[in-house]
């Protein structure tokens, strides 16, 4: 079997350290799919990364035909099959979206271009740094020639952490959890839904808001601590999420190459083909399923009652601005 080309950006980081042994080892692509590994980071930063390098080829793994450390998104992106857009500034304690996407959407204007030059125009993307939406947009906008439902942000990660909510709150496996949905921005505004989530419990499989019987927890507690969550892990490591974050790029890569199944789950996909009154030409988190080789498919036709359309709306209404302010920070 050929090799596929994977490249894994801010690969000298904590998020692609965490990332690499399990893209490596077939956890992503599957344990007899061979990958190249495409490592992009900073100049300052290749010291670091040769080192990382180092720890991939001792792995002595069966499936890495290759492993190419550079600070060229032109020989990075070079036939890329799959890209994991992790480079970019971390949000700190005390910084706000605003000051993230001052500093990040040039970063990725400049990535999407390189993909529109030298990738395959079946490259299938997704945006972990930060804002991720947003900048997956950026990247999208600036690769013209590459289909946009082939870009993506993570918000796996938020669905994972909604997971694991319910399944404390019902002390059950977090496998015993699905279909939780996050809808719009990977940020304080989006909207962790348990609506459709099903849960086992004894035995039995059960509608996750008849098990819980707690609506308040429900529409807030719950809602709270997800949205809340990543500011919680910075202000407890002094450090973003990269553990979790790692785990969630796994899930969404995963099931995008492979297939979900019958179950949905979680990305920030273009908005275009929404039935939800979602505006167009965002990119927005929806439940989605996934065809194995990369076809997303939005669940439209889920019943949204007033409350969640609020929720829904306001998350959007922050990507909008975000997605106007990008495009401005571009022109400059």
């Amino acid at each position: 079997m050929d090799p596929i080309r994977v490249v894994i950006t801010g690969a000298a980081g904590q998020i692609a350290y965490s990332l690499l042994h399990s893209v490596a080892k077939g956890d992503v692509f599957g344990k007899d799919q061979p990958v190249e590994l495409m490592l992009l980071d900073i100049e300052p930063m290749m010291t670091v990364l040769g080192g990382v390098v180092m720890e991939v080829m001792d792995c002595s793994l069966p499936l890495v035909r290759n492993v190419v450390p550079t600070a060229d998104p032109m020989v990075a992106f070079k036939d890329a099959d799959v890209a994991m857009l992790v480079g970019a500034m971390p949000r700190r304690e005390g910084m706000e979206r605003k000051d993230l996407l001052k500093a990040n959407v040039k970063i990725f204007k400049a990535q999407g271009q390189a993909m529109d030059d030298v990738a395959k125009k079946t490259i299938k993307v997704v945006v972990v740094g930060n804002p991720a939406n947003t900048n997956a947009f950026i990247c999208a906008k600036y690769a013209p020639s590459i289909p946009k439902e082939n870009f993506s942000a993570l918000t796996r990660l938020d669905q994972n952490r909604a997971q694991a909510q319910v399944a404390n709150k019902l002390g059950i496996p977090c496998n015993d959890v699905n279909n939780c949905i996050i809808w719009g921005n990977h940020s304080s505004t989006q909207f962790p839904d348990v609506s459709y989530a099903t849960v086992k419990v004894a035995g039995k499989e059960l509608e996750a808001n008849s098990a819980i019987k707690d609506d308040h927890w429900v529409r807030n507690d719950f809602i709270s601590t997800v949205q809340k969550r990543g500011a919680c892990v910075i202000a407890a490591r002094k450090l973003s999420s990269a553990m979790s974050a790692a785990n969630a790029i796994v899930d969404h890569v995963r099931d995008w190459w492979q297939g979900s199944g019958d179950r949905m789950v979680s990305m920030a996909v273009w908005s275009n083909d929404n039935k939800y009154g979602i505006a167009s030409e965002l990119m927005y988190s929806f439940p989605v399923k996934t065809a194995a080789k990369g076809k997303i498919e939005i669940v439209n036709g889920l019943k949204i009652e007033e409350w969640q359309r609020e929720r829904m709306d306001l998350t959007c209404k922050e990507l909008v601005e975000e997605r106007d302010a990008a495009l401005a920070e571009c022109e400059e």
